[in-house]
C-alpha cells in the first residue's frame, strides 16, 4: 500500500471517542483551524453548508453544561437493568472540563431553503451533511494527535439556550476537543463490557437486505 494511503486508513483506525485522556493544553490556532478547515470542506447537500461550530472555552458554561449531562447520565441509568448498570457505572460519558475546548456543531435546515436541491424527497438530508462534517473535524482532529468525544447525553432545548441558539437551529453535538496523553487501542464501550464490535460481514448485503455476498 503507498505510504499517504497507508496513513490515511491508519488515522480511520485510530480515531476514537475520548473521555479520560484529555491533558488540557492549549490547541494551537493554526491546528484548530485546519481542523475546523477540514469540517467546512465536507459535503452538503445542495451545497448549503447548514452548519456552524460554536467554539466554547467559557468555564462557567462549561461547567453548567457538566451538571445537566451528569443528571441526564442519571436518568438514563435508572433504566438500565442491574447487569447493564454495572457495565454503565464504569464508563466515563464525557471530558467536557478536561478537554481544551467545547465545539457545539449546529444545524440550520432553513440555510439555502426554500429550494435546497437534493433535500425536496430526504428531510434529514441537510443533518447527514452536518454529520459529514463532524466526521471530517474528528478524522482532522485524529492526525493533528488530538482527541474528540461526542457528548450526546444532554436535550436540545437546555444547550441551544446555554450557547444562545436563535430559534430553530438544532445543536448537533458538543464536541469536546483537544489533545490527549493516548488514543485508546479498544473503545471504552468495548473496554468495559458494554458491546462488542460488530464484524464487517455481517453489515454487509447483496443485491437485497438478508442476502449475504
Amino acid at each position: 500500500m503507498e505510504p499517504d494511503l497507508e496513513a490515511f486508513y491508519t488515522v480511520i483506525q485510530r480515531r476514537r471517542d475520548v473521555r479520560g485522556e484529555f491533558n488540557g493544553e492549549p490547541i494551537p490556532a493554526d491546528v484548530l483551524e485546519r481542523v475546523l478547515g477540514a469540517a467546512h470542506s465536507a459535503p452538503s447537500v445542495g451545497l448549503s453548508q447548514p452548519w456552524d461550530f460554536v467554539l466554547v472555552e467559557d468555564e462557567t458554561t462549561r461547567k453548567t453544561f457538566r451538571e445537566h449531562v451528569l443528571t441526564e447520565r442519571e436518568v438514563f441509568a435508572e433504566t438500565l437493568n442491574s447487569e447493564q448498570g454495572g457495565a454503565f457505572s464504569k464508563i466515563k460519558i464525557e471530558g467536557i472540563m478536561e478537554s481544551s475546548l467545547g465545539v457545539v456543531v449546529t444545524y440550520d435546515p432553513g440555510r439555502g431553503s426554500p429550494a435546497v436541491l437534493g433535500r425536496h424527497a430526504i428531510a434529514d438530508a441537510g443533518l447527514y451533511s452536518v454529520c459529514l462534517a463532524i466526521q471530517n473535524l474528528w478524522l482532522a482532529a485524529t492526525a493533528e494527535d488530538l482527541g474528540v468525544g461526542w457528548v450526546s447525553f444532554y436535550r436540545e432545548p437546555f444547550l441551544a439556550s446555554l450557547i444562545g441558539l436563535p430559534e430553530g437551529i438544532r445543536p448537533v453535538a458538543w464536541l469536546c476537543v483537544g489533545p490527549v496523553t493516548e488514543l485508546a487501542t479498544v473503545p471504552d464501550l468495548e473496554r468495559h463490557g458494554w458491546r462488542k464490535r460488530r464484524p464487517l460481514a455481517e453489515a454487509v448485503h447483496r443485491e437485497r437486505y438478508g442476502t449475504t455476498p
